[in-house]
Order: structure tokens, then sequence, then C-alpha cells
């Protein structure tokens, strides 16, 4: 493969959505690269991630490995899409856990409503992230999505259908929750990392910095919240934020179903029909577009 289309988007997409292989033939495979490197990011982290580390893995040399993969980041996207492919939940999947004798509204039912839903894919993707802590460090904004990827996106969104957020707030509400996850995985890395490096557990090295706690007693807020138990029990950062995301989400469902309903009680001043909210979520005046433009030529005439 050619090394000069390691800069084309295009290209990255087509190798991100190529077809399935067919049966493992003996040899060097796409597969067989990205589920090396992988295994060497488990082990090593992004930054111990190289195209020469991966063809030693594998048993073969450097450049036989840009026939298949151009470039680092492009094996970095493969990377990413192949885990999220263990993410993944199925209709099947949902229906199956309801049980069999469940009836088409069960799943729903059964596991929560959208919080439900949303909590569930987002512990998905944590855990995910505890599996392949190496996954959380892929940053920047123009990693091009694969099929996982791109399924595993539309699952959250799914979670939000039918609740009566706004599309852009659905699309806003998913993207935070995404990030927060990364944020809090990342930092799980970094202190794994760190760990590695030092040989130092984090709860050592921050139980030996007297020298700075010294100091800190002229802050009256910290110091207090010290002498009463502040940090002996400390919360589940994954588990309390990703709680009160989803309670702040459920403020602004509240909030939109409200608004809803009393939007209900307004009619079209041209022929009665009740009105519905828009989808921007701005007020409707008139219900139709020939509502509107009836009212308009009233006007013109008028005048």
């Amino acid at each position: 493969m050619a090394r000069g289309v390691a800069g084309d988007p295009d290209h990255r997409v087509e190798l991100l959505w190529r077809d399935a292989e067919r049966e493992p033939r003996p040899g060097l495979s796409l597969g067989r690269i990205v589920r090396a490197a992988v295994e060497l990011a488990d082990a090593e982290g992004l930054e111990g991630l190289s195209m020469r580390k991966v063809a030693d893995r594998l048993g073969f040399t450097t450049m036989s490995l840009y026939r298949h993969v151009p470039g680092r980041d492009q094996l970095v996207d493969l990377m990413r899409d192949e885990v999220l492919g263990e993410a993944l939940v199925t209709a099947s999947d949902t229906a199956l856990d309801a049980g069999p004798d469940a009836g088409p509204d069960a799943a729903s039912d059964a596991d929560g409503g959208w919080r439900g839903r949303l909590e569930e894919a987002a512990r998905r993707a944590w855990d995910l992230r505890m599996r392949h802590p190496w996954l959380a460090e892929v940053r920047g904004s123009r990693h091009l999505p694969g099929p996982n990827a791109v399924a595993h996106y539309d699952h959250m969104l799914g979670a939000l259908t039918g609740t009566a957020l706004r599309p852009s707030e659905v699309v806003a509400v998913v993207g935070l929750l995404g990030r927060f996850v990364d944020a809090e995985a990342l930092l799980v890395a970094e202190t794994r990392r760190e760990e590695s490096r030092s040989g130092v557990s984090e709860q050592e090295w921050w139980g030996a910095r007297d020298s700075l706690y010294e100091r800190l007693d002229r802050f009256p807020a910290l110091s207090r919240l010290w002498e009463t138990g502040g940090w002996d029990a400390p919360e589940d950062s994954f588990t309390f934020g990703l709680r009160r995301l989803l309670d702040g989400v459920e403020v602004l469902i509240r909030e939109r179903v409200e608004s809803r309903d009393e939007s209900r009680d307004e009619k079209c001043p041209e022929c009665g029909t009740p009105l519905e909210t828009a989808p921007s979520g701005r007020p409707r005046v008139y219900c139709s577009r020939a509502c509107q433009q009836r009212a308009y030529r009233k006007r013109r005439s008028a005048d």
C-alpha cells in the first residue's frame, strides 16, 4: 500500500469501512495487524505503540505492514473501531434481557426508560476503557469513525429517542456524556501509567507529602473539610459524575415536557388547530405554512 495516501481522509474512510475479511489466510493481514496493535497498546499504552513493535510481534518487517495500513495514525483509528465493537448492544440482546415472554415494549420498561438505557451505554463505554485504557488517550477532533464507532454512537443517540429533548439537545447530551467518560478514563489511565513507572501507588505518593500538608492549615474551607472527613471515604468519581450528569438531563427533559404541555392549549388563529412545538423548540404561531400565508394575505388586504 502506498504510504502517500497516509494523509488522505477519504482513503482512511475506505480502510475503516472495508468489507469484512474472509477466512484468514496464512501470512499477514490487516485484521492480524490490528489485533496485534491492540494487544501491544493494552500492554504499553499508545506511547508504546509503533509500527516496528507491531511488526516484531507478528514476525514481519516493518515495511511489510505498510502494504496493509499507511501509517500509525490510521492504525490507531482501526484499533479504536475494533475494540468499540466489544461495546455494541443489539436489539436482540435487549429483548433477550427483558425475558422470552416480554411484549414489544417490555425492553424499554425493563431497563428503566431513557435513563437506564443511557446509563447502561455509559457503563459499557467505561468498562471498555478499563479493558483498553489507551482508548481514552486517542485525542483530537479528526479521528474518523468506522462502522463500530458509528453503531455505538447511534445506540447512545437512540437511548434518548422519544424524549422531549430537541434534536440538537440529544446530540449535545450524548457528546457531553462521551467526553465525561473519556475524561474519567484518561485520569485512570494516567494514574496507572504513573504508578507503573514509579513503582509507588497513588495513595502512597500523596500520603508522603507532609511538606505540603503542613502549609494548608491557613485555608479554612479545605481545613474544615479535612477535619470532618471529607477525604476519608471519597466518592467514586465516575459513578458520582454519571449520576449527576443524568440528573441534569432529567431536569431538562422535565422542563421540555412541561413546556410542551403548556403549548398544547394554544391554537392556530386561522383554523383553530392545536399548535405543536416546532422541532427547534421555538413556539409556533400558525399550524402550517398555508395558514401563515392566509393570515399574511388578510393583513395585506386590510391595509
